[in-house]
């Protein structure tokens, strides 16, 4: 259904739970090397559970690779530093949701460049700097699958 996209992710268990998310929904999950883990980790097994073998898993070597796979698709890229809110966006069946590691989130020019397919959860002011990563694919994922599976 979407395409799941983890740039350089470095925490195992949230590749795991990506992963998860994506069988759940029919979608694909992509993950941008370098990775902070290997996929043989303990960690992204458990988190996956007995799932992770049926996860239709692209590892790439870097966004470039990836680019060309996701020419003529919609793209939404997923930043505290984007403006417009994830529910605003009206998503399509094969778009890719793109998400960046963990401690630093997408490259700043890639947000700006992004326009208005840079999108961001709203939190509350003075809170928290960012949610979980897999915490953040799961909320804007669902919110996808709800647009195109109101029945669910």
């Amino acid at each position: 259904m979407f395409n799941i996209v983890l740039v350089e992710p470095e925490i195992p268990h949230n590749a795991g739970a990506a992963g998860r998310l994506a069988l759940a929904t029919g979608s694909s999950l992509h993950l941008v090397k370098p990775l902070g883990f290997s996929l043989d980790d303990k960690y992204v097994k458990r988190t996956g559970l007995d799932y992770w073998q049926d996860v239709d898993l692209h590892v790439w070597e870097n966004l470039a690779d990836l680019a060309k796979t996701m020419e003529g698709k919609g793209r939404w890229l997923l930043s505290t530093k984007a403006g417009r809110p994830h529910w605003e966006a009206e998503f399509a069946p094969g778009d890719f949701l793109i998400f960046g590691k963990e401690t630093k989130g997408l490259p700043e020019d890639m947000v700006g460049d992004a326009g208005e397919d840079a999108l961001r959860i709203p939190m509350m002011p003075g809170g928290t700097r960012s949610l979980n990563l897999s915490t953040a694919v799961a909320i804007v994922l669902f919110e996808a699958v709800r647009q195109q599976s109101p029945d669910w």
